[in-house]
């Protein structure tokens, strides 16, 4: 019984070392795995998470945006963005509604907001002006 107690434990460590998944940021505290600037905007901030679990942390959307440049996007599980409406929630960025509105600043400047509601993104450009984009174009607008 003894000599099964080790293996399991080590097998379940391993498996919960390796999950795959969001990761609360430390607002304040952890700095932009691009720029190294400290995350303390809730409404920007970004997230990928690798297929072997890893995360890597952004300060501001844009960051994420230029990270995947030098990434292999094929070893990457998760993109995530924080919802502008909701500080702080961390989701799908491939289901995000983009804006960008020189009304509404960003950490590195580029004016780009995420929106997990399409109505409440366009209730912000009708407010602020500004350009919707879906996932796809704001990829292609950052592959420059």
């Amino acid at each position: 019984m003894k000599y099964l107690v080790l293996p399991l434990f080590t097998m379940l460590c391993l498996t919960i070392a390796c999950s795959v998944g969001p990761k609360s940021i430390d607002y304040g505290h952890v700095g932009c795995h691009y720029c190294s600037m400290t995350i303390v905007d809730k409404q920007h901030a970004a997230q990928l998470v690798t297929k072997k679990g890893k995360v890597f942390n952004f300060d501001a959307i844009e960051c994420m945006m230029n990270h995947l440049k030098d990434e292999d996007q094929a070893t990457l599980a998760l993109f995530l963005v924080n919802d502008f409406d909701q500080p702080g929630e961390l989701v799908d960025a491939t289901k995000t509604t983009y804006l960008i509105s020189e009304n509404i600043p960003s950490p590195m400047g580029a004016f780009l907001s995420a929106f997990s509601n399409k109505k409440a993104a366009q209730y912000v450009l009708d407010s602020n002006g500004g350009k919707l984009y879906s996932w796809a174009e704001i990829k292609e607008r950052f592959k420059q």
